[in-house]
């Protein structure tokens, strides 16, 4: 027993354990008392590394008791002949229906001893050589598909053996999957001919008689696996009952012997006739075909009977597929296709069914069809019926990222690989992969696989993790593609249109609404022209942002910003990926630079936020304050004014970009938009304030002085708008032992500091400091100390001077001078005992000196935003009055905001909710349409147009759409601004 005991354990030591392992090593002549034989020991070797060592040792045996004869030079081979032995043995290890077929046929092992273990171009031959007998004739009947069968079998097994001999003997020629796949279509096609030969023979056909059989499906495709059933369509002439006949006995005669031959494929399915002519399969495409006849008939492909009559039928179909993706909803119903075929997967088998589960093979086989059947209409590269050189193409020509593509080539090669391996165990049609609970399954196919344990995982716990990981990357990319949105705008634009080098797009182009199709057509040539990847994506997005960006105002000017900015961003590797990746992008982006002249000068140099477009969370991005704080950090940390102030700048116009964005797309309303900007303004003041702060200091080697910047004016109310100066007050105090004038002396350095560098010419919106609302105006000190502003306003102040006041906020600087500076104003701008009359009056009169100094000549009072009436002025100064006379009593209107004093005004009894309604109501109105000509002109304007394009892009931005007349929009706010004014009369005019 002990014996016993000692050399199972070493049979063990080869991965054997089956109980009768030790047994059949003895009859082998492998195995003694002692162990191993010497002379075995390189089979012993190879068997212990075959995916399943019992399995091909029991096969071994097998084939050793059915031929004495055979089992010695069989022998012999596997101890001296390495390939030979890497063959066999990883056949039998894998196979048990190969073995099997091994058993009944001993002589077929000799067919792996060559060179080769298969040559496909032998395959047609060596299947109807066995098929005739010596004398010329056919064998027919049940001898027919036996004598098939047995050949089919044996070439199955010479791929069988070059595919898996590379696992158990190292050296050994390792084919590639598409290799592996060519070879076993080639195989079937040449079982197809084989079994049209038997049936000719049994039919009795004539010369007059002709079929023609295409492969449908992997078949077509050139990417069979080792047990499919075989699609088809049947294409006769002649007489057709006799064509049926040949194709009804054909596929009886292969499918007993080889594979199930499936026609249903063909026109009405199983319910249609068998074989049609020519004639009447164009007939039913044109008339009847559903969309996923067309997906399907991309893969076919004539393999046998009438070459000529199958190659009529292959160009009769190529324009029908190709034109396929002009139908109405076709990429929808592709998708809704794919949707229902996974519908289709049983719940317990979905996250094993490499076929048609999520991450499966049909992810990326629906994947690939789409882009090629929308894309493929006018791009010759993309026509390939097989998936993997499809995909070659989509990621050779830009359609989809070189990276995704191989992603999904891999995933794809390494799920058909373990296709084949489950298929090959019993050659049954299976898609299933083990359940994570069947190990030793696990463990063979890992080993059939040559998946090796590593990270401490068991080769079935690596395969595992390999199988999830591929499963859940082929279905990320699968969603990224299949469902991309600019797959159903590429569709939606004709074919005729996509082809864009062609003269006739100029047509096209006038007829879409571009006023110069000329220069249309010159920027498409500049930014298609050429070979290169760059120019492959541009032809795929050209045809949809063409129809894209005519939807939008200026459908010409949107074309040269584009072209503007991807000449300006060619060398940003992420740009056009990210255009053809993202459908959303597109339309977005087409929207913004067809509506404004001042988001394609931004994007050239804050490129980044073209990556936020697809994602309204992201373009909304974090709050004001949130940003400001990242804003003053990243200049913080710079060595000196000129980074600190060039970093402002950039983080300013990513910033203004992104709003300008998401305002123009209708994702922020008026105040969020005001607040974004004025909090980026302030953070911008702070950020440049304390750096010119330390490097005047670090200059002086001490601190004269402390400052305070206060914000006046729209910046004050944090009610900036894209064009908008930055009104401030410099205000300083003397540190312990520095006198007043070196305080303002250091002040006005530092200040004129900031204004400068802010101020310096740049492409961006202007970033003016303004001080002018300082006393005595631009003939005052750029810098005064607390007190001299506290002894100017006591003595010197005007009423206007407190009413600019009452937008006074402390925004940068030092905080205790800050707020020191706005206790100090108060009073000022709050009167206790309100305002009397004589200054009340000079307020009106001081308002209609400026309408009538400032308004432009020749300009139209009803369109001016802001000294028209019911404009922002009217508003504002309606306001203010009403809080300068007011705001001592009443310290809800304590604001610096317009629209916050509004609110607070019925309340107060000081105004009808109605009244104030309209005025906020004009108030927002005046305020997003001078942001919107900002928008749409790219510089500062404050008159609404009065009609071209301007006028009609104005009224987009503010939610007209294309069938709208942007004379109503021109009416609207006529009719808003006109009421607003009527209460401005009441309330600025007759109200005490």
């Amino acid at each position: 027993m002990a014996d016993r005991a000692r050399t199972t354990a070493s049979a063990a030591r080869y991965g054997f354990t089956d109980a009768r392992a030790e047994g059949q090593l003895r009859a082998a002549g492998w195995w003694d008392d002692a162990g191993p034989v010497a002379a075995a020991a390189d089979v012993l070797s190879a068997l212990s590394r075959t995916a399943d060592p019992d399995l091909a040792l029991r096969g071994l045996d097998r084939i050793r008791e059915s031929d004495d004869a055979e089992w010695s030079r069989l022998e012999e081979q596997l101890r001296e002949n390495r390939t030979f032995r890497g063959r066999l043995l990883s056949v039998l290890g894998t196979s048990s229906a190969l073995a099997d077929f091994l058993c009944a046929n001993p002589a077929e092992w000799h067919a792996l001893t060559g060179k080769k273990s298969t040559n496909p171009a032998e395959y047609r031959e060596v299947l109807r050589a066995a098929l005739v007998r010596e004398d010329g004739s056919v064998i027919t009947g049940l001898e027919a598909e036996h004598v098939l069968k047995v050949a089919y079998r044996g070439l199955l097994l010479g791929i069988a053996a070059a595919d898996l001999g590379h696992l158990v003997e190292a050296g050994l020629e390792q084919p590639h999957y598409a290799e592996v796949a060519a070879q076993l279509t080639e195989l079937a096609e040449a079982a197809l001919a084989a079994g049209l030969v038997v049936a000719e023979a049994e039919v009795g056909a004539s010369a007059e008689e002709s079929l023609a059989i295409i492969a449908m499906g992997k078949c077509g495709g050139r990417e069979l696996n080792y047990v499919s059933d075989v699609d088809v369509i049947f294409v006769g002439a002649g007489d057709l009952g006799v064509a049926t006949r040949l194709a009804s006995t054909m596929m009886r005669v292969t499918g007993k012997a080889c594979f199930d031959v499936d026609a249903a494929l063909r026109p009405e399915g199983k319910a249609g006739a068998l074989v049609r002519t020519l004639e009447g399969h164009q007939s039913y495409y044109l008339k009847w075909a559903k969309t996923w006849e067309f997906q399907a008939l991309l893969k076919a492909r004539p393999v046998a009977g009438d070459a000529e009559l199958g190659q009529q039928y292959a160009e009769m179909v190529a324009p029908l597929v190709w034109s396929a993706a002009d139908r109405d909803n076709f990429v929808a119903e592709v998708q809704q296709m794919r949707r229902r075929v996974e519908g289709h997967v049983p719940s317990e088998h979905a996250e094993r069914e490499l076929k048609l589960g999520r991450g499966g093979l049909r992810d990326v086989e629906f994947a690939v069809q789409l882009l090629q059947l929308v894309h493929g209409r006018v791009d010759d590269e993309l026509r390939s019926p097989s998936t993997m050189d499809a995909l070659a193409a989509l990621g050779e020509g830009g359609y989809v990222g070189r990276q995704d593509a191989a992603e999904l080539g891999a995933s794809y090669e390494f799920l058909r690989m373990l296709e084949h391996r489950l298929q090959l165990r019993r050659l049954r049609r299976t898609h299933l992969f083990p359940a994570t609970s069947d190990t030793v399954e696990l463990r063979i196919l890992a080993r059939a696989s040559g998946i090796k344990p590593a990270g401490g995982k068991s080769e079935g716990e690596a395969l595992l993790a390999e199988f999830r990981k591929h499963g859940k990357g082929i279905r990320r990319l699968h969603e990224k593609i299949f469902y991309r949105p600019l797959l159903q705008s590429v569709a939606n634009v004709p074919t005729e249109a996509l082809r864009l080098t062609t003269k006739q797009a100029a047509s096209r182009l006038a007829a879409l609404g571009y006023t110069a199709p000329d220069g249309a057509l010159q920027h498409i040539k500049a930014l298609t022209s050429g070979v290169s990847r760059r120019a492959a994506i541009q032809q795929a997005l050209l045809p949809v942002l063409l129809d894209l960006l005519a939807d939008t105002p200026d459908p010409d000017g949107g074309l040269l910003s584009y072209r503007k900015v991807s000449e300006a961003l060619e060398d940003t590797p992420w740009y056009l990926r990210v255009l053809r990746d993202e459908g959303t992008v597109v339309e977005r982006l087409a929207t913004l630079l067809g509506t404004s002249r001042l988001v394609p000068d931004l994007l050239v140099r804050a490129p980044e936020v073209l990556q936020l477009l697809g994602d309204p969370a992201r373009l909304l991005g974090r709050t004001p304050a949130e940003v400001a704080t990242s804003l003053r950090a990243a200049v913080r940390r710079q060595p000196g004014l000129n980074a600190a102030v060039t970093t402002a700048r950039s983080l300013r116009r990513h910033e203004l970009l992104r709003v300008a964005c998401a305002d123009l797309l209708g994702l922020l309303d008026v105040p969020a938009v005001c607040a974004a900007l004025s909090s980026v303004w302030v953070a911008v003041l702070q950020s440049a304030l304390a750096s010119a702060f330390r490097q005047r200091q670090a200059e002086l080697g001490r601190t004269p002085a402390r400052i305070a910047v206060i914000g006046m004016g729209r910046l004050g109310g944090a009610e900036l708008g894209y064009g908008s100066d930055a009104d401030v007050l410099f205000v300083c105090e003397a540190n312990e032992g520095v006198s007043d004038s070196d305080a303002v002396k250091f002040a006005s350095s530092v200040a004129e500091t900031v204004r400068k560098m802010l101020g310096a010419p740049s492409p961006d919106p202007a970033l003016v400091v303004d001080a002018d609302l300082r006393p005595e105006g631009r003939s005052g000190p750029l810098v005064r100390t607390l007190e001299s502003y506290r002894a100017y306003y006591a003595r010197w102040g005007e009423v206007w001077e407190a009413q600019a006041l009452l937008r006074a906020r402390f925004i940068a600087g030092d905080d205790d001078l800050g707020h020191r500076f706005i206790t100090m104003i108060d009073p000022i701008r709050y009167p206790e005992s309100g305002l009397d009359g004589t200054k009340a009056r000079e307020i009106r009169r001081i308002k209609a000196r400026v309408e009538t100094e400032r308004m432009p000549r020749g300009a139209d009072p009803t369109r001016h935003t802001k000294l028209g009436r019911g404009g922002l002025a009217d508003v504002e100064w309606t306001v203010q009055l009403l809080q300068l006379q007011h705001a001592g009593s009443v310290p809800e209107l304590r604001t610096t905001s317009t629209l916050d004093a509004l609110a607070v005004l019925p309340g107060a009894g000081l105004a009808e909710q109605s009244e104030a309604d309209s005025l906020a109501e004009a108030w927002l109105l005046a305020t997003r349409v001078r942001n919107a000509g900002m928008l749409v002109r790219g510089k500062a304007v404050d008159e609404v147009p009065s009609s071209g394009r301007d006028l009609v892009a104005v009224a987009r931005v503010l939610g007209q759409t294309a069938e709208d007349d942007p004379g109503e929009f021109l009416d609207m706010y006529r009719r808003i601004t006109r009421r607003a004014h009527t209460v401005v009369e009441h309330l600025f005019y007759e109200a005490d």
